[in-house]
């Protein structure tokens, strides 16, 4: 929990949920502890689209649907969204929900490893939303901004590992270490290069929302 934990019960008793379907498929996936963005995350992503009234979304990282249903239900009919999954159990379990949730004609997945299909898309999104394998982020980034218009913005959910981000290296566990390492070069990257500005916030376990602010990107390197 990156705020106090009695804050962020206090500021989630406030909302107003996302609808029965959405709802229930939150519960569900609490039950089979499969995990989905966090409900003030869901909040500020709301305000997000509601700001920016995307027409084509890139979702890397799909899980069961959720984030997808819940980006496809707050903006406009003609905004198509593509998200890309390679996990084999939950791709079925993501298009039954599309299907479920009347979304299979605004939701395309693809199935297969992240960078890899993003290599094969073409042309530009108005939001990339990354909630994939933490540790892959930085290698996703150069065909993220190569896809991403300029003037887009990127969003990258759970950046902060749950606090870990801030502590010592010899302090995270051993078999966290590769991603710790590889979120903060990620996080100091999106910081550090001209022509991305990007503000971290304490929204559920962390978000990057970064804006492309000219076409050619050099990416910056850590120092």
């Amino acid at each position: 929990m990156v705020i106090d934990e009695r804050m962020a019960v206090y500021i989630n008793s406030l909302d107003t949920g996302n609808g029965a379907f959405l709802d229930g498929l939150e519960c569900e996936a609490a039950a089979q502890e499969i995990p989905i963005i966090r409900q003030d995350m869901q909040s500020f992503l709301k305000v997000l689209l509601a700001m920016q009234a995307p027409k084509r979304i890139l979702e890397v990282g799909t899980a069961v649907g959720f984030s997808a249903i819940l980006m496809a239900q707050n903006t406009a009919p003609d905004c198509h969204i593509t998200t890309i999954e390679k996990y084999e159990k939950r791709i079925p379990q993501a298009r039954a929900n599309f299907a479920a949730a009347g979304m299979e004609e605004r939701i395309t997945l693809l199935e297969g490893d992240a960078l890899e299909v993003m290599r094969g898309l073409s042309g530009s999104y108005d939001l990339i939303f990354m909630d994939a394998a933490k540790g892959q982020y930085i290698h996703f980034l150069p065909e993220a901004l190569r896809l991403l218009r300029t003037g887009g913005v990127l969003v990258s959910d759970n950046v902060l590992q749950d606090g870990d981000i801030i502590e010592s290296h010899y302090a995270v566990e051993r078999r966290n270490r590769t991603i710790y390492r590889r979120m903060r070069e990620y996080l100091y990257v999106l910081k550090h290069t001209e022509g991305l500005l990007t503000s971290i916030v304490a929204v559920g376990d962390g978000a990057a929302v970064t804006v492309k602010l000219r076409d050619e990107i050099q990416i910056a390197t850590e120092k």
